[in-house]
């Protein structure tokens, strides 16, 4: 008899795939709510979004993946179940698995081949997501101050606490961030105005996407621009 953890093992590794899928599925529906709207789905002209607000254009599709993760985990709950049988062999198992190993394996298939579709149609919106980046005056930056602040020398307990002080104070009152900093004394001791431009570089923070990208997706094709080198 062939041992049930093998069993197991398989739709482990399904459900594994099925919560890779889930993750980027989750992370797609966050970023096309209303107040995030950095991507979405692709949304046809013919397509209906919600029954009652006409403007809305729903993840369905990102909501399906979600929800049949679910379905493929407690399908691999069962196959644990499944291991543990009378003297090593009785047919409590076959039932189950009459169900669960067919049913995750088209599951699976059928999500990997909607998040395909999903990711090569999904629309992209760069200019919120600056628009969102400069929603925080600057405050994205205040971990890459700190830890310049270090380097130049200031003690990291007495950099933390400066930066954060003046991050609270331009995070409560609305104001700018780099502003605040450049005149603040005990920063300035350490940083010159062409280090605090270095430290609030954008492009400096996305300096290795091009390299993570061709090293997984391999080299961009002829004439096509990366992320580190657009405007």
């Amino acid at each position: 008899m062939i041992q049930r953890d093998r069993h197991a093992a398989y739709l482990s590794a399904l459900a594994l795939i099925a919560a890779f899928l889930e993750k980027i599925a989750l992370e797609i529906r966050h970023l096309q709510r209303t107040e995030v709207r950095e991507a979405e789905e692709f949304f046809s002209g013919e397509q209906r979004g919600s029954s009652a607000m006409p403007h809305k254009r729903n993840p369905v599709n990102c909501e399906q993946v979600c929800g049949l993760a679910r379905l493929v985990r407690s399908n691999m709950m069962a196959s644990y179940e499944n291991v543990a049988l009378w003297h090593e062999r009785d047919i409590s198992h076959s039932s189950v698995e009459r169900v669960i190993l067919p049913d995750s394996t088209i599951l699976v298939d059928y999500m990997l081949a909607k998040m395909t579709a999903i990711i090569s149609q999904m629309h992209v919106f760069p200019e919120r997501m600056m628009r969102n980046l400069e929603m925080t005056h600057g405050l994205v930056y205040s971990g890459q101050l700190m830890q310049d602040l270090v380097e130049k020398g200031m003690p990291r307990d007495e950099a933390y606490k400066t930066v954060q002080e003046n991050a609270m104070a331009a995070w409560e009152t609305e104001t700018d961030f780099r502003e605040r900093v450049a005149k603040d004394a005990r920063i300035t001791k350490f940083m010159t105005a062409a280090d605090l431009a270095r430290t609030f570089d954008l492009q400096r923070q996305l300096r290795s996407v091009d390299k993570i990208f061709a090293r997984v997706f391999g080299a961009h094709p002829a004439g096509e621009r990366g992320i580190a080198n657009k405007a």
